[in-house]
């Protein structure tokens, strides 16, 4: 199954990188550029374990993914469970720890795994998917590291 993984160091200490990394719309639009649409379902008011979110992504794509993890401030995670018809599964997780010799700065880990559809185009699709997902998550991980410096977010936790 392939995997996906970034690294960022931000200027921020855990509690508050996490806090950062479940921002919902308005104020998530300002640093995630993955996410054109974002919202929590069935009435939830924040992010929690077994809680579904929708999300439509910047290409168009929708995926409702749902929580399995929950642990401020040291990580998250979700699965997909309804998404593109070419992900047979997805996941996500993110881990926050304190940056090594950088006191009050934390780094913060993304990682997707995933398995493409059909089965026997897996062999080409996984090896697009990676690109792709490696060019986003790039994207979407120094969209966060802004966010945790832009005072406007900041304000929002």
């Amino acid at each position: 199954m392939p995997v996906v993984e970034s690294s960022i160091t931000v200027p921020v200490p855990p509690d508050v990188a996490f806090a950062v990394s479940q921002t919902v719309a308005p104020v998530r639009y300002r640093w995630d550029p993955f996410v054109r649409r974002q919202y929590l379902m069935d009435g939830a008011a924040r992010p929690g374990k077994g809680v579904r979110t929708f999300t439509r992504s910047r290409h168009g794509l929708s995926m409702v993914s749902e929580y399995v993890s929950f642990a401020p401030p040291t990580n998250v995670g979700m699965k997909m469970v309804r998404g593109p018809w070419f992900f047979e599964m997805f996941a996500g997780g993110w881990r926050f720890a304190p940056a090594p010799g950088e006191p009050g700065h934390t780094v913060a880990t993304w990682r997707y795994s995933f398995r493409c559809r059909p089965a026997w185009l897996r062999p080409i699709a996984d090896r697009i998917g990676v690109w792709l997902l490696t060019r986003d998550i790039e994207k979407r991980i120094s969209g966060y590291a802004r966010g945790c410096t832009d005072p406007v977010v900041l304000a929002s936790l």
